[in-house]
């Protein structure tokens, strides 16, 4: 009896703790997470209770079946709506894999999506490949009849599927001897075109692979047709014979026979995969994504990843269990699930290419703020979990930031906010942009830039990549020495609240940096310039805690008294083992917080009773005091699990009421990697696993393109073109079409004004056509390149030929390749350039050049 006892107390310890144990119901789960663009969510406690959809919360559907002895069931998705779902029993977010099981009709389901996203190889962690598996099992010991049904929709391709005029599918069958691919993309292929926050891709292709021997069928056929003969039979139906449909229609769909399934697992995997061609444009300059760097194309991708299919599920599960159990002895299991959830998010927001050296450059995105590119409060955040991984991932970022601001175009004695909007990345876009000092952030950035520049010094152990940018952080130490201790009225990170003089916080953020650029004179061997900016450092410190202190906190801003602010910044004091601030800072801050936060977490400051995720991680963190970052963090997890917007993580919401405020998916979540950094032991171990080894750093990219001009543009010189605002008659591109009738303006073609845009001839209807005849040297193998600014739908033929069309509009002139037939077309002689633009609503214009690449 005493036995019994002692197995039934036992017993029940173990379930007591099994119970207490915490679980994360995130409000979008992570499918298929790689870059801005190729990354799908699911908004829903089940992946059959919704549709999934990109995260800008646009369809982008996955569908799933499953069909066991003749009777079908969903696993993902709500189609077709007459087929029952099986039972989701649970959810687990790991930092590369998103883990879901099924229970019904006497099996069971594991379905495990896989993004290989290993930091310690950026060639790895740049593939755009998602892998799939299903691991089924029968519950009964009999044998099961088992069959496996994908699709992916053709709306993952397009940016507006329903604009039907300007955006249509087509696809192709392109399998191989080992791998079943299906392949499918827009018509049109404007490479690079758009740029903003609110869009999808519409170049490049999808892919949908699967080994071959594992297929027993494929179609290329209406989405709702394909899923409805599966669902009934367990076939495909026949594929259409269209050259081409409406965007949402289409689906690229796969059947894996898994033969009869026994209580043994029997396990079948795909992978879905998006070549983009071109990822960004940087000054000007269209970059390859980083896997491609070395002349891979798509079906090299396919093949790699379908060759290192079983060690990359080996190196994604160890590299999740160890990542997770460091996670949990810094933090705890919370911490642990909370990260695991930001992981993928902070990649995904992000795009890694190859420079012209074959260097690995990284643009974060700024998604669902104002879409800008490279920014400098965003990456600032978001460094922790580039920092932790090692110095090839964290000076990816900080290259292509640092040479624009090396460059001669940013004339400012203070850091620039961003390169542009993504993807393009041609020079600052916010406020002033680079001319003008309207709304710039000069404190903010340049903290940014000397704190991140230290960090990457104290991990490698010198400074010499610092050393390449040594004149632009001087000038920056030298401003905050005189400017930065009582800011001005000013923007900071937190620029949604407005301007702000005297803030505490943000010189908190310059202190720190004069005691980074302190420290970086050190690693440099300059003793003089370090004891000169340490001293100044330290002063300023000693005054900040006479002048911020209010009571048992300190202020917002200097001359406000009553007023509180969480003070982030000052990590950077201990992570950097700078010894500015005493101790008594971060304690008195700490236990003010913890006095006043809110059901959902810590305010950012007394004016709202919203937060910033990111910032209430590094607030956390100040004591080094577990309980006291439990504390901060536990509410922090309890808002992912209560708050009602069911979108990919917010850094932005409500305390009271864990309500989003805005903001989605943004890359800033890796901020909440800060607190392994402070052991740096770990730090060490993660960091020394780079294997890419770059040297981080390549020349400037022009602002222009090495060419010679064949048609200037208006921004270069005044052309004399023909133009009608009347419809022509049919042919009126071709060069020998009669455009005598037609009158004559000067480049470019307009009104109001969009940013950037030369306007000498007024255009205000609705559709222009232009044309002019210029003369072309002969190219001896050179590029013709397009280079256009249209706002908004425009198509452009040379020779009469189809070169380029394009949607929307765009903000800046861009370099687009002239398509195959037309290029075939260019020859020595007189060349007819023909536009067409089409304008709705707003500001318009149209200009065209061309340029060749030597």
């Amino acid at each position: 009896m005493k036995k019994i006892l002692i197995q039934w107390i036992a017993l029940g310890l173990v379930l007591s703790v099994h119970a207490a144990e915490p679980k994360l119901v995130p409000p979008a789960v992570p499918l298929v997470a790689c870059d801005p663009y190729f990354s799908i969510w699911s908004q829903g406690d089940k992946l059959t209770d919704v549709d999934t959809t990109h995260w800008t919360g646009r369809r982008h559907r996955l569908t799933s079946l499953v069909r066991v002895d003749g009777k079908t069931f969903r696993l993902m998705g709500t189609a077709p709506r007459s087929v029952p779902a099986l039972e989701q029993k649970s959810v687990t977010v790991l930092p590369t894999r998103t883990i879901c099981t099924f229970e019904g009709g006497n099996l069971a389901v594991t379905l495990t999506f896989t993004t290989p996203a290993l930091p310690d190889d950026i060639a790895l962690l740049s593939r755009p490949v998602t892998y799939l598996t299903y691991d089924v099992r029968a519950l009964d010991k009999k044998e099961h009849k088992v069959q496996i049904y994908f699709d992916a929709c053709s709306e993952l391709t397009i940016n507006e599927p329903r604009d039907v005029t300007m955006q249509r599918a087509v696809w192709a069958d392109e399998s191989s001897k080992d791998l079943s691919v299906l392949k499918m993309g827009s018509d049109k292929q404007p490479v690079l075109e758009k740029n903003g926050d609110d869009i999808r891709i519409d170049w490049g292709w999808l892919y949908v692979s699967a080994p071959k021997a594992s297929v027993a069928s494929t179609a290329l056929a209406e989405a709702g047709t394909v899923q409805r003969a599966f669902a009934d039979g367990g076939t495909m139906p026949p594929e259409p014979d269209l050259p081409s449909v409406e965007g949402d229609a289409v689906a690229a769909a796969l059947v894996l026979d898994c033969g009869a399934v026994g209580p043994k697992p029997v396990s079948r995997w795909l992978m879905i995969a998006y070549d983009d061609l071109y990822s960004i444009q940087y000054m000007k300059q269209n970059l390859r994504p980083y896997w491609r760097r070395g002349g891979w194309e798509a079906i090299d991708l396919l093949n790699a990843s379908a060759n290192e299919y079983d060690a990359l599920m080996k190196r994604c599960a160890k590299f999740d269990d160890e990542l997770m159990n460091d996670l949990r002895k810094a933090g705890g299991e919370k911490y642990a699930l909370l990260c695991a959830l930001a992981y993928r998010q902070c990649f995904a927001a992000g795009k890694f290419v190859a420079d012209a050296n074959g260097q690995p450059l990284s643009f974060c995105k700024e998604n669902h703020s104002n879409g800008c590119i490279a920014t400098s409060d965003v990456f600032y955040p978001m460094a922790p979990q580039f920092l932790l991984f090692g110095p090839s991932v964290a000076k990816s970022f900080l290259v292509p930031f640092m040479n624009y601001a090396a460059s001669p175009r940013w004339k400012f004695a203070y850091a620039p906010h961003d390169l542009g909007r993504y993807p393009h990345a041609n020079g600052q876009r916010y406020g002033g942009g680079e001319t003008s000092e309207e709304k710039q952030m000069p404190v903010e950035e340049s903290g940014n830039l000397l704190i991140l520049m230290a960090a990457v010094a104290q991990m490698e152990g010198n400074a010499d990549f610092a050393g390449l940018y040594w004149p632009q952080l001087e000038r920056w130490a030298a401003y905050l020495k005189d400017d930065g201790f009582d800011p001005g009225e000013q923007l900071c990170s937190d620029d949604f609240s407005g301007h702000l003089a005297h803030n505490v916080n943000l010189s908190a953020k310059a202190i720190c940096g004069l005691g980074a650029f302190a420290k970086l004179c050190d690693m440099r061997g300059d003793t003089a310039k370090a004891a000169e900016y340490r001293s100044a450092a330290k002063e300023f410190a000693a005054r900040w805690v006479q002048e911020a202190r209010d009571g048992d906190h300190f202020r917002l801003a200097f001359d406000k008294p009553g007023t509180w602010s969480q003070k982030y910044n000052l990590v950077w004091d201990r992570v950097l083992g700078l010894d500015l601030f005493p101790r008594e800072v971060a304690e008195t801050e700490t236990a003010y917080y913890r006095k006043i936060q809110n059901r959902y977490g810590l305010p950012l400051d007394c004016r709202s009773d919203y937060t910033k995720l990111d910032w209430t991680l590094w607030s956390a963190t100040l004591t080094r005091n577990r309980s006291d970052f439990e504390a901060l963090v536990n509410p922090v997890f309890d808002f992912l699990n209560d708050t009602p917007d069911r979108i990919p993580m917010t850094d932005w919401y409500f305390t009271s009421d864990a309500r989003r405020r805005r903001f989605t998916a943004r890359p800033v979540v890796g901020a909440v990697f800060l607190q392994m950094l402070y052991d740096k032991a770990v730090w060490a171990k993660w960091a020394a696993r780079d294997v890419t080894k770059a040297s981080g750093y390549a020349p400037m990219p022009g602002t222009t393109a090495k060419s010679g001009s064949v048609q200037p543009t208006a921004k270069e010189e005044k052309t004399q073109w023909k133009f009608t605002l009347n419809k022509p008659a049919d042919g009126w591109f071709a060069p020998s079409f009669d455009d005598s009738s037609w009158e004559q303006g000067l480049s470019g073609f307009g009104k109001k004004g969009p940013p950037g845009a030369v306007i000498n001839t007024e255009w205000k209807t609705s559709d222009i056509w232009m044309r002019r005849t210029v003369t072309l040297p002969d190219l001896k193998g050179a590029q013709v390149k397009l280079r256009v600014y249209h706002d908004e739908d425009a198509e452009i033929y040379l020779n009469g030929k189809p070169a380029a069309s394009f949607t929307g509009f765009s903000t800046d002139y861009v370099d687009v390749p002239v398509a195959p037939e037309a290029a075939a077309a260019l020859k020595p002689g007189p060349l007819t350039i023909a536009i067409h633009c089409q304008q709705t609503i707003g500001g318009q214009y149209m200009d065209a050049g061309l340029v060749v690449e030597k």
